[in-house]
């Protein structure tokens, strides 16, 4: 999971020095994001099905050696062009990213943890985040932007030998595959729409945050990239906490309020540009609220899919995250280009409070489908008549 998004963190993180060092734009900066994630969101739909067909370990080495491959590429970039070629090959693994790791989860661990499990795995994303914004920012401040850039792809590689070496085997593929679902529905559809508006959001500060600190507060380039490191710290705390809490009952609603601790930490960043030290709060803040959301609802895709689909949901419910973080960069690109951070956490903030909306307005409706079930079940259990004494 970390590596699946590490392209990512890396491009933010390192961003000031892309913007001095390769004359790349905010602008096309966000553009990055764009089709990145655009690539992952229109493979996803089909992502649980190739899983299924493939198996976990072979879909978990491809997305390692395909992870390291655009690393190498971006690393090696001379200009706008390759550097986009690449990203969006990123796009590849992050599409069998959650299908392949949700389906390793449901083969091999018990249903008491996976909760647990499931979050602690979704913090691998916040790894790569603290990988990119602290070790490999600092690596670049010695060998050079490219060069920290060469040594994720050289460990990507490493790990998937490694994963070839040691997972168990996938088991024969079935004759035919389930067909896959291309529109979400019932609670798939809805957790797809937030996570639309929440992938916005996140991928907007984890590509701007550090452009933000230097440009606007002053900060250098490796502080600067040290913010990406404390959210992700943050996004590991929180989605392995939040994943824990998310028990059935709980978790239907945990959506929303964590969303509304999302909207608090944008305004946070926005405050920051009146009271400086406000952006390392900020930056907490959106790991422990925003980013543990995503983690929030796969946790209740593995609780709540029907046999056989949990792949197929968790792609499409991925597909609506990955299509915000292609939206909400460049929207957020054409504020920054003009020095507009303010007004752009403001959009971060309505994206997030959107997203809250859209969960609760879930979580009251699938109360009252649950307990309308329950109270149909109650009558057809009720005697029409009393017993006979």
């Amino acid at each position: 999971m970390a590596f699946s998004m590490l392209q990512l963190f890396l491009l933010g993180a390192l961003g000031p020095r892309l913007v001095n060092e390769l004359g790349v734009s905010p602008t096309v900066l966000g553009l990055t994001a764009t089709i990145g994630f655009g690539t992952a969101a229109v493979l996803s739909p089909a992502g649980g099905r190739i899983v299924d067909r493939i198996g976990p370990r072979r879909s978990l080495v491809a997305l390692l050696l395909l992870s390291a491959a655009a690393l190498a590429l971006i690393g090696a970039a001379p200009g706008t062009g390759l550097l986009l070629g690449a990203v969006a090959l990123g796009g590849v693994p992050q599409a069998l990213a959650n299908p392949a790791t949700n389906k390793a989860v449901l083969r091999s661990v018990p249903p008491a943890r996976r909760g647990a499990v499931t979050g602690l795995k979704q913090s691998g994303v916040q790894l790569g985040a603290f990988a990119a914004g602290l070790p490999l920012a600092l690596l670049a401040g010695g060998i050079g932007w490219r060069g920290a850039v060469w040594t994720g792809a050289g460990a990507a590689l490493l790990c998937g030998l490694w994963a070839l070496r040691v997972l168990p085997v996938d088991p024969p593929p079935p004759a035919a595959g389930p067909r896959t679902a291309l529109v979400p529905r019932g609670m798939t559809a809805w957790l797809a729409v937030f996570s639309l508006f929440l992938g916005a959001g996140i991928a907007s500060v984890n590509t701007y945050l550090a452009l933000f600190g230097a440009q606007r507060l002053g900060m250098g380039a490796t502080t600067a990239g040290a913010l990406v490191a404390v959210l992700g710290v943050a996004g590991i705390v929180g989605r392995v906490g939040w994943s824990k809490a998310a028990r059935p009952g709980r978790a239907e609603w945990l959506p929303g309020w964590l969303a509304c601790g999302a909207l608090g930490a944008a305004v946070l960043l926005a405050a920051a540009l009146a009271a400086g030290p406000l952006v390392w709060v900020g930056a907490v803040a959106v790991g422990v609220f925003a980013v543990s959301g995503n983690a929030v609802s796969m946790v209740l895709v593995v609780q709540r899919a029907a046999p056989g689909r949990a792949g197929q949901d968790s792609a499409l419910v991925a597909a609506g995250f990955f299509a915000g973080f292609a939206v909400g960069p460049p929207l957020f690109g054409l504020l920054a280009q003009s020095g507009r951070y303010g007004p752009g956490w403001l959009l971060v903030a309505a994206e997030f409070a959107a997203a809250g909306a859209v969960a609760f307005l879930w979580a009251v409706r699938d109360r009252r489908v649950r307990e309308g079930r329950e109270g149909r079940l109650d009558r057809a259990d009720r005697p029409d008549r009393p017993e006979e004494t």
